[in-house]
């Protein structure tokens, strides 16, 4: 098994949620680590975890940014991380896998499944193999606590339930 070292500037942690029913707002996590320990080509029997730092959301929107941190949904000062820890991976076709996890946001731990394809390898221009995954899921935020919403005068609410989550990864092998 090969550990790989996360390409943090060709990575990325991104999500999206309806916004007063009818748009998404969309943004991600700027500094998190993935640990990945395993075979590219078949990620079965991989050890896989992410450490996402709460405080580094970004929706481009400073207010809104600040208004997640809150205690009104991530409570950021109490519970500073997201965590993944990967726990069953199976193929699903080639290149293709279901990666069940543990997924810890506020102090709630539950099951989540991420379909995973492997993107590829290949060389950067330094001569340094690069591998790819990319990933998503969803998960319904209120599972987590993150429950604040606003009715609107229209009905409905402000913030929908369901989160899109999409990840990108570019790794290295550890030499």
């Amino acid at each position: 098994m090969t550990k790989f070292n996360l390409d943090a500037a060709h990575s990325s942690i991104d999500f999206s949620v309806k916004h007063m029913m009818v748009s998404k707002v969309k943004g991600s996590f700027t500094n998190f680590t993935a640990d990945l320990e395993g075979t590219a080509e078949d990620l079965t029997g991989a050890e896989i975890n992410f450490n996402i730092d709460v405080n580094s959301i970004n929706t481009n929107h400073e207010d809104r940014d600040n208004h997640l941190r809150s205690e009104d949904f991530f409570d950021a000062e109490k519970y500073p991380n997201i965590k993944f820890v990967a726990t069953d991976i199976k193929t699903t076709d080639v290149g293709e896998y279901d990666v069940t996890g543990d997924i810890t946001i506020k102090d709630v731990t539950k099951p989540v499944t991420f379909e995973v394809e492997y993107g590829g390898k290949g060389k950067n221009p330094w001569g340094q193999e690069v591998v790819a995954f990319s990933a998503e899921t969803k998960i319904n935020r209120k599972d987590f606590g993150l429950v604040w919403n606003q009715a609107l005068e229209t009905g409905g609410v402000l913030v929908g339930e369901d989160i899109k989550i999409t990840v990108e990864l570019e790794l290295n092998p550890a030499e």
